[in-house]
């Protein structure tokens, strides 16, 4: 199974953009759809992005539409989120996942199905 570390977190003010970045340990990195979750204070995860495992096919909330793209290099076992003019509403932990179904899965499964999650990265942005 994939082990996943993200990075990329830290302060920015709004309207700033931010890279993150997850790397996944191991061979099978490339037979996992993958994707993006988020958690604020007090709320529920929820679904930011995925990608399919070849990289082709992208789904994203309307809520980041537009701002934050999904992309992954298998090469480089690397899945990002580019997050651009950043809201103060997109603070929250953000995790990477890795699942084996097709990444369209992913969009409204529940977050406690999913396969694999990293540690999680905090955004907080600042007005």
């Amino acid at each position: 199974q994939v082990q996943l570390v993200e990075s990329g977190g830290g302060l920015v003010q709004a309207g700033d953009s931010l890279r993150l970045s997850c790397t996944g340990s191991g061979r099978t990195f490339s037979t996992y759809a993958m994707g993006w979750f988020r958690q604020a204070p007090g709320k529920e995860r929820e679904f930011v992005a995925t990608i399919s495992r070849n990289g082709v096919n992208t789904y994203s909330a309307d809520s980041v539409k537009g701002r934050f793209t999904i992309s992954r290099d298998n090469a480089k076992n690397t899945v990002y989120l580019q997050m651009n003019s950043l809201k103060i509403e997109d603070t929250a932990v953000y995790y990477c996942a890795a699942d084996s179904r097709p990444a369209q899965a992913m969009v409204g499964m529940a977050y406690r199905l999913i396969e694999v999650w990293g540690q999680g990265t905090l955004v907080t942005v600042s007005s």
